[in-house]
C-alpha cells in the first residue's frame, strides 16, 4: 500500500496505514508521491524545526504531477510560490515574515473578530427561514471568503470570481488532474494572477486602508512585486478554502460525536482537538540540503520529503488513544496543522479566531443542528488538503 490520493480512503481515513508506517517505517518512500514521508510526531516536529537540512526553498512549487505542456502553458508562473514565505529559507524568510506580521497585530486581529461574527450574523439571518442547506457551500465559506476579501482589499464585486479562481489553483498544483483538465485550471490561474497583479497596480496608485495597500507601500524597500502578488494570492488561499475546509470538519465531527453544540468555555479546545484529529491541512513537503540518516534509512540530499502533520497528530506516543475525540484533550494544541518554528502559520492566530467565532455562532444560532439522514459524506482527493465539497444538514 502507498500514498495515493486517487482513492476514497487515502483522505478520509488513512490512520490505519500511517498507524502500520509509524510502527514499521517511520521514514517510508512513497513511490507514488516521489517523496520520503516522515509519519512520527517527533520526527516531523523535529524537521519543521531544521531549515537548513530539511529546507522549504521550493518546496511549494509545481505540482510533479503537471504535463509537459501544462508546464509550457504556465511559463514562468511554473515556479509560482517560488518566493512566498513558506516556499523560501533564510534571510529571505525573515524579510518577508517581518513585513507580513505588520498586518497581524493584536489591534487588527480584534477587528477582524468584530467583523467575522457580523458575517456569520448575517448569514445566518438570511437562513431563518430555512431547515435544511448544504453546510459548506451555504454557511462555511461566506463569511471565511468575505473577511478575507475585506482584509486584502478585493471588491466585493470580485469575491466570487476570486473563489472560484482559488478553487482551480488548488486543483492545478495540489491535486492530480487529467492533462485536458490541467490545461483548463492553468488558464484560470493565469487569469487569477492577472488579476492579483492589476490589484497590486492600483494599490500602489491609490492605496486604501488594506493589506494590499500595506504590502505594495513596502514594494522597492522590503519587498519585491512578485513577492507581493504571491503574499496576497497564497493569503486568499487560506480564506477561501483551508479555513472554510477546516470549519466543515470540525462541524461534521462535532455532530458525529453528539457534542453539538459546544458550550461557549470549551470551544477553545474542541477547536484544537477537531484540527489534531480532522486536520484541513496535511502536511508540507521540504527538500533535504544534505544526506539524513534516519531510523536506518538513508535520505539522499535534494530528495523531497513529506512531513506528514496528519500521522503526527495521531501518533500515540504523543497523544494517547489518537483515534478518540476528547473534546478537553490537554495537549490537543500540540497537533503541528500550522507547522513549527521559522515556518509557523503566519495566519494561526486568525485561523483561530475564525474557527472559535464560527462555533460560538453557529451553536448559539442553530443548536439544533445535524447532518440529513442518509446523505452521502465524502472528502476530496487532495495531496495536503482534507476537505468536504459537500455537507448537508438540517435544524
Amino acid at each position: 500500500m502507498d500514498f495515493d490520493v486517487t482513492q476514497d480512503w487515502h483522505v478520509a481515513s488513512p490512520y490505519d496505514f500511517l498507524r502500520t508506517l509509524r510502527h514499521q517505517q517511520p521514514v517510508f518512500h512513497s513511490a507514488h508521491l516521489g517523496a520520503y514521508v516522515l509519519t512520527r510526531y517527533a520526527d516531523v516536529r523535529a524537521a519543521y524545526g531544521d531549515p537548513r537540512v530539511f529546507s522549504s526553498k521550493g518546496s511549494l512549487t509545481i505540482s510533479r504531477s503537471l504535463t509537459e505542456e501544462t508546464r509550457r502553458r504556465l511559463g514562468e508562473h511554473g515556479s509560482f510560490l517560488s518566493s512566498f514565505v513558506a516556499n523560501v529559507d533564510p534571510p529571505d524568510h525573515t524579510r518577508l515574515r517581518r513585513s507580513v506580521s505588520r498586518a497581524f497585530t493584536p489591534r487588527a486581529v480584534a477587528a477582524m473578530e468584530r467583523r467575522f461574527r457580523e458575517l456569520n450574523e448575517n448569514l445566518l439571518d438570511r437562513l431563518a427561514g430555512r431547515r435544511e442547506a448544504d453546510f459548506v457551500q451555504e454557511v462555511a465559506h461566506e463569511p471565511s471568503v468575505k473577511l478575507t476579501a475585506a482584509f486584502i482589499g478585493v471588491p466585493e464585486s470580485d469575491e466570487s470570481f476570486v473563489q472560484h479562481r482559488v478553487k482551480d489553483w488548488f486543483q492545478l498544483f495540489l491535486s492530480p488532474q487529467p492533462p485536458d483538465r490541467q490545461l483548463e485550471l492553468a488558464d484560470s490561474f493565469l487569469t487569477y494572477l492577472d488579476y492579483v497583479d492589476r490589484l497590486v497596480a492600483a494599490r500602489a496608485k491609490e492605496p486604501r486602508d488594506d493589506f494590499t495597500s500595506l504590502m505594495t507601500s513596502l514594494i522597492g524597500k522590503e519587498l519585491t512585486h512578485r513577492e507581493v502578488v504571491e503574499l496576497i494570492s497564497t493569503i486568499l488561499l487560506g480564506g477561501n478554502d483551508t479555513v472554510p475546509n477546516q470549519l466543515g470538519n470540525s462541524v461534521l465531527r462535532l455532530l458525529r460525536e453528539g457534542l453539538w453544540p459546544v458550550p461557549p468555555e470549551r470551544i477553545p479546545n474542541a477547536v484544537e482537538e477537531c484540527m489534531r484529529i480532522d486536520g484541513a491541512s496535511l502536511g508540507s513537503f521540504r527538500h533535504t540540503t544534505a544526506e539524513v540518516e534516519l531510523h536506518g534509512v538513508r535520505i539522499p540530499a535534494g530528495a523531497l520529503v513529506l512531513l506528514s502533520t496528519d500521522s503526527a497528530a495521531h501518533d500515540e506516543t504523543v497523544f494517547p488513544d489518537p483515534e478518540t475525540f476528547v473534546i478537553d484533550r490537554a495537549n490537543a494544541d500540540a497537533h503541528l496543522v500550522f507547522g513549527y518554528g521559522i515556518h509557523f502559520c503566519v495566519g494561526a492566530a486568525l485561523g483561530r479566531l475564525q474557527l472559535r467565532t464560527a462555533l460560538e455562532v453557529l451553536g448559539r444560532r442553530l443548536p439544533g443542528l445535524k447532518p440529513v439522514p442518509g446523505a452521502p459524506v465524502a472528502y476530496r482527493r487532495s495531496i495536503v488538503g482534507r476537505g468536504l465539497p459537500s455537507l448537508l444538514v438540517q435544524w
